[in-house]
């Protein structure tokens, strides 16, 4: 039996973790911690939890978990951060890798170069030694390495569905990644959640806004991502757009097709050949049919990504679309599946669910 700890469970990332492991058959959660719920029982924050998981929160205040983490992790085989960016790498230690497996759900260790993730962020990282060993947990594209990991960064939400529905593409060179253009509507969970006004009901009901236009912080881990897919750095235009939905995301990218040799573009049959042969034996991406594309609601509450694409004779350029949960694939599940190799398991373990209808 896996024992887990979750620091940070009282967020949406957090609680959703807990709420998957709670009926894993092969683990059980010894602790759970929160810094705003701190010895009350976790199905009095979430009250879907009540009757399954019967366990109180402990403090995690980054501080009080400074003092505690090598004493928590000898009661577990994991833990998961479900925390703000800076904590996780305030807490890793070579100690502490030596106890337990880490898999974090901040961005403190999804960038190799210290320096981007500092500018981006805007913080100072606090162990970027271990930048190094820390493995990039898109399943998908890093199947092999995670097995072996001690530390796992679990990607982002938008970064998640954005890399592999434009992956196999800039992998085999048939777009000019120099014109990659990246559309994303996101449900409202994915600013968590914490009390914001520009978050509230009547702020997002009836309602779409753009944000964080030509800064938001997953472009540069998106971008390190494809330039490993094809060689070279990738430069995109990334904008996020924020629906009145609770859960989903859905990526639209516009890209120019590299023509053949004798002038022609590659046919869509042609293109959805090549996402066949890359995502062909994966157990949670589906690729659709021609002329069928991805909606929010067919992934909702799942691990799947859907994926489908359009070629625009017209223009030269193709629309590749996919959608994601972003509380599953794009955070918990995704989070779950990376752990279930991590310790040898059917990466489907838990997480196998179709997505809830309607």
């Amino acid at each position: 039996m896996i024992r887990a700890g979750i620091i940070g469970a009282t967020g949406y990332a957090g609680a959703e973790i807990l709420r998957i492991l709670a009926v894993h058959p092969n683990v059980e959660v010894k602790w759970i911690g929160s810094r705003s719920y701190a010895d009350q029982k976790i199905a009095s924050v979430y009250g879907n939890l009540f009757h399954v998981v019967d366990l109180s929160l402990i403090n995690d205040d980054t501080e009080q978990m400074k003092k505690e983490i090598l004493k928590l992790a000898e009661e577990v085989d994991v833990i998961f951060t479900a925390t703000p960016q800076g904590a996780c790498a305030g807490l890793v230690s070579r100690e502490l890798l030596e106890k337990v497996k880490i898999i974090d759900m901040s961005a403190d260790f999804r960038l190799k170069d210290v320096s981007v993730y500092e500018a981006w962020y805007k913080i100072h990282h606090a162990s970027p030694e271990f930048l190094p060993e820390a493995v990039y947990g898109l399943v998908e594209i890093n199947r092999k390495d995670i097995p072996s990991a001690r530390l796992l960064a679990n990607p982002g939400c938008y970064t998640t569905c954005s890399i592999l529905t434009a992956y196999p593409l800039v992998e085999a060179g048939l777009i000019d990644t120099d014109t990659l253009i990246v559309d994303a509507l996101s449900g409202v969970s994915g600013a968590g959640r914490g009390a914001k006004t520009a978050n509230l009901y009547c702020e997002v009901n009836e309602s779409a806004k753009p944000y964080g236009v030509a800064s938001h912080r997953h472009t540069p881990e998106i971008e390190e991502q494809l330039s490993y897919a094809c060689g070279h750095p990738v430069t995109i235009n990334f904008t996020p757009h924020l629906v009145p939905m609770n859960r989903g995301i859905l990526v639209t990218e516009y890209a120019s097709l590299i023509r053949k040799k004798d002038g022609t573009l590659p046919s869509e049959e042609e293109l959805l050949e090549v996402y066949e042969k890359r995502y062909g034996n994966e157990r949670f991406i589906r690729i659709l049919p021609a002329g069928q594309y991805p909606e929010t609601r067919f992934v909702e509450g799942s691990n799947y990504v859907d994926i489908s694409l359009k070629v625009d004779g017209r223009t030269g350029r193709v629309i590749m679309m996919g959608a994601i949960d972003n509380m599953g694939k794009g955070s918990a599940s995704q989070a779950v599946q990376n752990m279930n190799l991590m310790f040898g398991l059917p990466e489907e373990t838990a997480i196998s669910l179709p997505a809830m209808m309607p």
